[in-house]
């Protein structure tokens, strides 16, 4: 059946994942009695994690339960989607018992492409395989739009797939929200994830009217929204994903660690949760809590392609407080390789001069750590600098004041940084935090987010007294001084309304856009870590 449905099967390549030998072999065998050509194996979800992060498979077996292992095929799945690391072409099929099915059930909702009952059959494996194929075919026109980045194609196919009632069109209402949220036409995509709650109450639906909400800025009723998910799904690890963001936005740091924590109890192997939850206690001064988590991170994933060095970059912080040698020049020689695999990474070269400063303050270095601090400092008005590396410069330079070395340009350089980026409360509350061992600083950064404030509401008055063209003007030109996203984005906001009151209304537009398009492109608002990949709680649309 699978040869005359599809005679290409015997060059797919397939990957069997299973902890014990018998269920491989059998697994296999029947893929092998399929057709397909190609079968490569993994006892550990660790080492098939390395496997799919290197090759391409066109069918993944998993197996949900690892004896001895604290990773799931869950775990494996929610990390490979998390990193787009998934291509759409991939089948992947989990296999579970009676204890697992529920929590498959649900994942087959979210993100799998179909799941398989212990005991099973040869038939019924051949099913599976064969309808997750079918639908990846009917759907292709929708990933080719997408993979050619023409995502409004992809999204109208996807909602009239949807409106028509196609086959398929659940998963189609699906991807066509993540692209509306993408296109950032938040209306369209909350109206399908409505439509998808009231047809069929999927808790992704529901997550993603949440995701909707985030994104229009209604942060209250995102909470509510996720409240009432978790409520009714405790388990669903990509809830507190988003309800760790919506924290952070919020400013309340204390429960977004908390959420972040449960998110790591109910997937202990995830790497980017384990990094989330880490970079969080780090800055919220938990250093063994952020230490523990950090420490993890490097031993189950230093390999894998969801790492991220800013984890080691925060371990050289922790590890030059507490004054541990030999832990920080593990951690900075993990970061030393990573430059050398990756030399043209101005990201990654970033990262390793500020271990660089931590690493003069250990060895006593003090014209070296000088000398580093400066070189970082420089960059502090570059077009690439993003949020994190403001709030790693505002940590080193906290901690080598902290040693009494005298940097007499250390208070310009702080208030410099944070009048760039202390662009909402939870900004400036993170750098804040960054800065806080070093207490003068912490209050160069608060005076710093209540100068951009209060020099954004002056400048606003004159657009209520009539006057825009002054907002517009004034706004830019605070703008320009501190290179603030904030300012700019509200320059932009006020010319956009008042355009037709105001002269050169077209050169005003061209300036802004262009400040905006190099200084604000490249993350300006609160981070912890890289944005890449999936976003929390989405789909991946990844050809």
């Amino acid at each position: 059946m699978a040869r005359q449905l599809y005679p290409d099967i015997g060059d797919c390549r397939a990957l069997v994942i299973d902890g014990n030998m018998t269920s491989r072999s059998i697994l296999a065998g029947m893929l092998r009695d399929m057709g397909v050509g190609h079968v490569a194996y993994a006892s550990r979800a660790v080492d098939a994690r390395r496997l799919l992060e290197a090759r391409t498979f066109d069918v993944v077996l998993c197996d949900y339960h690892f004896d001895h292992s604290a990773m799931s095929g869950q775990d494996l799945l929610d990390d490979l989607r998390r990193s787009n690391l998934l291509p759409y072409a991939t089948v992947f099929v989990m296999v579970t018992g009676e204890a697992s099915y529920t929590r498959v059930a649900e994942a087959a909702e979210a993100a799998l492409d179909s799941y398989l009952l212990k005991p099973h059959t040869a038939a019924a494996l051949e099913q599976r395989v064969l309808q997750a194929r079918h639908r990846k075919k009917v759907l292709g026109p929708i990933f080719e739009s997408i993979a050619a980045e023409d995502f409004a194609t992809a999204a109208q196919l996807c909602q009239e797939r949807f409106e028509q009632r196609g086959e398929y069109w659940l998963y189609a209402a699906r991807v066509g929200a993540e692209l509306y949220v993408r296109l950032n036409e938040l209306e369209k995509a909350r109206a399908l994830y409505e439509a998808v709650r009231e047809a069929r109450a999927a808790p992704w639906a529901k997550l993603g009217i949440a995701r909707v909400e985030l994104e229009s800025g209604q942060l209250q009723q995102a909470t509510r929204t996720l409240e009432s998910l978790i409520g009714e799904q405790p388990t669903y690890a990509d809830a507190y994903d988003v309800m760790g963001r919506v924290q952070v936005e919020q400013g309340d740091m204390a429960a977004a660690l908390e959420t972040y924590r449960s998110a790591t109890e109910l997937t202990p192997a995830s790497v980017s949760r384990l990094q989330k939850q880490g970079m969080l206690a780090f800055y919220m001064g938990q250093a063994e809590e952020a230490t523990d988590a950090l420490e993890r991170t490097v031993r189950i994933g230093l390999s894998s392609k969801m790492f991220d060095c800013q984890s080691l970059v925060l371990l050289t912080f922790l590890h030059t407080d507490k004054r541990d040698t030999k832990a920080f020049a593990r951690a900075l020689g993990h970061l030393e390789r990573a430059v050398e695999k990756r030399p043209d990474s101005a990201r990654l070269r970033r990262l390793l001069e500020t271990a660089r400063i931590l690493q003069g303050l250990v060895e006593r270095q003090t014209a070296a750590a000088v000398q580093a601090t400066r070189v970082l400092a420089r960059q502090i008005r570059d077009e690439d600098i993003d949020f994190e590396a403001a709030a790693n410069l505002i940590a080193a330079l906290a901690r080598v004041t902290g040693t009494e070395i005298e940097l007499p340009d250390g208070d310009a350089w702080i208030t410099e940084v944070a009048k760039r980026f202390c662009a909402s409360k939870a900004s400036a509350d993170m750098l804040a935090l960054a800065a806080s061992p070093h207490p003068p600083f912490e209050a160069l950064v608060r005076a710093a987010h209540q100068a951009i404030t209060a020099s954004a509401e002056k400048a606003m008055t004159h657009s209520l007294n009539g006057a825009p063209e002054i907002t517009v003007r004034t706004l830019l030109e605070l703008g320009s001084q501190t290179l603030n996203a904030k300012l700019l984005e509200m320059a932009g906001l006020v010319l956009n309304r008042h355009g037709a009151k105001i002269s050169d209304a077209s050169a005003l537009v061209q300036e802004i856009s262009g400040l905006r398009q190099r200084f604000c492109t490249r993350g300006t608002q609160v981070a912890l870590g890289t944005a890449s990949g999936r976003a929390a709680g989405g789909l991946t649309l990844r050809q």
